[in-house]
Protein backbone atom coordinates (compact mmCIF):
# COMPACT_ATOMS: atom_id res chain seq x y z
CA UNK A 1 0.00 0.00 0.00
CA UNK A 2 0.98 3.58 -1.03
CA UNK A 3 2.37 5.43 2.02
CA UNK A 4 0.87 9.24 1.94
CA UNK A 5 1.46 12.02 3.86
CA UNK A 6 0.03 12.81 7.19
CA UNK A 7 -1.64 15.88 6.35
CA UNK A 8 -2.29 15.92 2.24
CA UNK A 9 -3.01 18.68 0.20
CA UNK A 10 -5.82 16.75 -1.15
CA UNK A 11 -7.87 14.37 1.02
CA UNK A 12 -8.17 10.88 -0.54
CA UNK A 13 -11.56 11.11 -0.39
CA UNK A 14 -12.16 13.78 -2.24
CA UNK A 15 -9.60 13.09 -5.18
CA UNK A 16 -11.34 9.40 -5.42
CA UNK A 17 -14.60 10.92 -5.91
CA UNK A 18 -13.25 13.27 -8.31
CA UNK A 19 -11.43 10.38 -10.52
CA UNK A 20 -14.87 8.90 -10.45
CA UNK A 21 -16.69 12.33 -11.75
CA UNK A 22 -13.88 12.11 -14.42
CA UNK A 23 -14.81 8.86 -15.66
CA UNK A 24 -18.39 9.62 -15.97
CA UNK A 25 -18.14 12.94 -17.92
CA UNK A 26 -16.39 11.04 -20.84
CA UNK A 27 -18.49 10.44 -23.75
CA UNK A 28 -18.02 6.79 -25.69
CA UNK A 29 -15.45 4.25 -25.29
CA UNK A 30 -12.66 6.26 -27.28
CA UNK A 31 -12.51 8.93 -24.86
CA UNK A 32 -12.89 6.08 -22.08
CA UNK A 33 -9.65 4.80 -23.82
CA UNK A 34 -7.55 7.40 -24.09
CA UNK A 35 -8.49 8.58 -20.60
CA UNK A 36 -7.10 5.16 -19.40
CA UNK A 37 -4.13 5.08 -21.45
CA UNK A 38 -3.08 8.13 -20.21
CA UNK A 39 -3.65 7.61 -16.68
CA UNK A 40 -2.37 3.80 -16.43
CA UNK A 41 0.56 1.89 -17.23
CA UNK A 42 0.15 -0.80 -19.62
CA UNK A 43 0.74 -2.87 -16.81
CA UNK A 44 -1.67 -1.56 -14.75
CA UNK A 45 -3.92 -1.20 -17.86
CA UNK A 46 -3.23 -5.48 -18.17
CA UNK A 47 -4.33 -6.00 -15.31
CA UNK A 48 -8.17 -4.23 -15.39
CA UNK A 49 -8.24 -5.56 -18.85
CA UNK A 50 -7.38 -9.25 -17.88
CA UNK A 51 -9.92 -8.83 -14.92
CA UNK A 52 -12.37 -7.56 -17.06
CA UNK A 53 -11.82 -10.23 -19.45
CA UNK A 54 -12.87 -13.20 -17.07
CA UNK A 55 -16.12 -11.40 -16.00
CA UNK A 56 -18.57 -12.98 -18.76
CA UNK A 57 -16.99 -16.49 -18.52
CA UNK A 58 -17.69 -16.57 -14.79
CA UNK A 59 -21.18 -14.66 -15.19
CA UNK A 60 -21.79 -18.34 -17.80
CA UNK A 61 -20.30 -20.89 -15.10
CA UNK A 62 -17.21 -21.76 -16.76
CA UNK A 63 -15.01 -23.30 -14.62
CA UNK A 64 -11.49 -21.46 -13.50
CA UNK A 65 -9.64 -23.91 -15.53
CA UNK A 66 -10.80 -23.17 -18.73
CA UNK A 67 -11.21 -19.53 -18.23
CA UNK A 68 -7.03 -19.81 -17.77
CA UNK A 69 -7.04 -21.83 -20.92
CA UNK A 70 -9.59 -19.77 -23.08
CA UNK A 71 -7.65 -16.17 -21.72
CA UNK A 72 -4.14 -17.09 -20.24
CA UNK A 73 -5.66 -15.19 -17.00
CA UNK A 74 -4.00 -16.21 -13.76
CA UNK A 75 -6.15 -18.58 -11.67
CA UNK A 76 -5.40 -16.33 -8.71
CA UNK A 77 -6.65 -13.62 -11.30
CA UNK A 78 -9.54 -15.29 -11.62
CA UNK A 79 -10.62 -16.28 -8.03
CA UNK A 80 -10.15 -12.64 -6.78
CA UNK A 81 -12.80 -11.83 -9.67
CA UNK A 82 -14.66 -14.15 -8.76
CA UNK A 83 -15.05 -13.17 -5.04
CA UNK A 84 -15.32 -9.78 -5.89
CA UNK A 85 -18.56 -11.23 -8.27
CA UNK A 86 -20.03 -12.84 -5.49
CA UNK A 87 -19.28 -10.53 -2.47
CA UNK A 88 -17.93 -7.01 -3.88
CA UNK A 89 -20.12 -3.68 -3.86
CA UNK A 90 -22.00 -4.85 -7.00
CA UNK A 91 -19.23 -2.71 -9.86
CA UNK A 92 -18.82 -6.14 -11.78
CA UNK A 93 -22.59 -6.82 -11.73
CA UNK A 94 -23.68 -3.56 -13.15
CA UNK A 95 -21.04 -2.86 -15.26
CA UNK A 96 -21.51 -6.35 -16.80
CA UNK A 97 -25.34 -5.87 -17.07
CA UNK A 98 -25.01 -2.73 -18.85
CA UNK A 99 -22.41 -4.12 -21.47
CA UNK A 100 -24.98 -6.75 -22.10
CA UNK A 101 -27.92 -4.58 -22.75
CA UNK A 102 -25.98 -1.86 -25.10
CA UNK A 103 -23.93 -5.09 -27.02
CA UNK A 104 -28.19 -6.43 -27.06
CA UNK A 105 -29.30 -3.24 -28.14
CA UNK A 106 -26.50 -2.35 -30.67
CA UNK A 107 -26.97 -6.64 -32.06
CA UNK A 108 -30.78 -4.90 -32.20
CA UNK A 109 -30.25 -2.14 -34.49
CA UNK A 110 -27.80 -3.99 -37.11
CA UNK A 111 -30.45 -6.30 -37.70
CA UNK A 112 -33.00 -4.27 -38.04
Amino acid sequence: MKRRSLDPETPVESAEQSLYEALLSLKNASEMGAFLNDLCTPAELEVLVDRWRVVPYLLEGVSYREIHERTAVSITTIGRVARYLNQGSGGYLAAAARAARRQSLAAKRAGA
